[in-house]
């Protein structure tokens, strides 16, 4: 058994792919669930084992969990087709997988990457999901088991897509801006992210933890300044329209229907419509992990002038 095993599940993600380097870099050796065998730049070098795989596989989540003193599951679904969709990954997977580990590597530590949204399971199905997936991780560790549960806000950062949309909407002759105008919203960089990983895995204490994660601005911004900055990194200035609630709501419905039609899930529908409705995703500063352990250290504007560079780099932004 290696010394320091690392076993990630989400490798091949926007987040995980950016963790694995990092494990690496930390002298960590990784093993890595995957479908097929991934390519990655930033792994050149590196021996990385792969166990085919995924989910719903219980004997590769025990190959994948065997001898690791470190678990970090960053693997979940974003977008589906339904309720019963999100909760076969976001709750039976990070199940099975920590019934996995409870068997096979019985010192490791936990870390089950959640989402700021299973604040509110109430909100959307994927929210219910996340929150259903942290109650899993707890039922199926053993009592006495270090597990750590982490529930980042917004990840952006280069080579997310998801996040693309803010900075394509923010270059329109007139912005829209759905989202209550008193709101806040709690954003993070993805290398803050991986380095609260990097730093927790660290760790040498036995404790249970549960920490939200934020950049230096953990009140959050509203919408408006959010979408200003990502005009801001590509040197323009928007103009505003404010979307009102209702027909936020309504779009949402219409996204839906879309997708049951066409059979192709997409992020935006009813859930999410609710959850950018929704007025506070601040994060409190007693929620994040310790300042000795670990601070945020990318600002907003920082953070997105890095992320429309590497747009431009790639062709995703002219």
């Amino acid at each position: 058994m290696a010394a320091r095993l690392a076993a990630v599940t989400g490798a091949t993600g926007f987040l995980g792919g950016r963790l694995v380097a990092a494990l690496l870099a930390s002298g960590w050796d990784v093993r890595i669930l995957a479908r097929r065998d991934p390519t990655c730049p930033a792994w050149s070098g590196h021996a990385i084992e792969v166990v085919p795989g995924d989910l719903d596989d219980p004997a590769a989540l025990q190959r994948l969990c065997a001898g690791a003193t470190l678990v970090v599951h960053a693997a979940g679904l974003i977008k589906a087709m339904g309720a019963a969709a999100f909760l076969a990954v976001n709750r039976d997977g990070t199940g099975r997988l920590v019934d996995a580990c409870a068997g096979t590597a019985p010192g490791a530590q936990v870390i089950v990457i959640s989402s700021l949204a299973a604040r509110a399971p109430h909100l959307s199905a994927y929210a219910a999901s996340k929150r259903a997936g942290e109650i899993e991780a707890v039922r199926h560790l053993p009592p006495g088991r270090r597990l750590t549960t982490l529930r980042p806000p917004a990840i952006y950062g280069p080579g997310d897509r998801e996040s693309l949309a803010i900075f394509r909407a923010a270059r329109l002759p007139i912005t829209p801006v759905a989202g209550r105008p008193e709101g806040r919203i709690a954003v993070i960089h993805v290398d803050d992210v991986v380095a609260a990983i990097v730093a927790l895995a660290e760790r040498d204490d036995d404790d249970t933890c549960h920490y939200a994660l934020a950049d230096p601005n953990p009140s959050g911004y509203a919408m408006t300044e959010i979408m200003a900055a990502a005009a801001a990194a590509q040197g323009l200035e928007p103009r505003f329209v404010q979307v009102p609630p209702a027909v936020v709501r309504l779009a949402g419905r219409l996204a839906g229907g879309t997708a049951l039609v066409l059979r192709r899930p997409g992020i935006f529908g009813p859930g999410k419509a609710r959850e950018i409705l929704h007025p506070d995703w601040s994060v409190h500063p007693t929620e994040m992990p310790p300042k000795s352990l670990w601070q945020p250290s990318i600002g907003l504007h920082e953070g997105f002038a890095e992320t429309v560079a590497w747009y431009r780099r790639n062709s995703w932004l002219r």
